[in-house]
């Protein structure tokens, strides 16, 4: 099964999207958005950035986790992703997002 974007309105009223697996597990999550126009940019924008393993930013949580960022050519963050127990489930992570990215679909949910 091939991976999705969902777009969303949350409780504030602002717009968000999510990257889901294959499997339905989440694997990255944007900031909030005006506009469903704006949250349509990001989607996007992750599409072409996920493309570029400069734009993954990984760093170690205070707890000893690991999480990443995608971020755009001007070092803003995109989307931000869970955290991991290990290094290299977020390196699997990251992977993930490239590879479901570019073709998955988005549904407004």
């Amino acid at each position: 099964m091939a991976g999705k974007f969902e777009c969303y309105k949350d409780k504030a009223g602002e717009f968000r999207f999510r990257l889901k697996a294959g499997n339905g597990n989440t694997i990255l999550a944007s900031e909030g958005y005006k506009s469903k126009s704006g949250c349509k940019n990001g989607i996007e924008s992750v599409r072409k950035n996920s493309q570029d393993p400069d734009r993954f930013v990984k760093k170690k949580t205070d707890s000893g986790k690991f999480r990443f960022n995608l971020t755009a050519k001007n070092s803003q963050t995109i989307g931000s992703s869970q955290n991991y127990s290990s290094e290299s489930g977020c390196d699997n992570g990251m992977k993930s997002v490239a590879n479901n990215a570019p073709d998955a679909a988005v549904e407004e949910v």
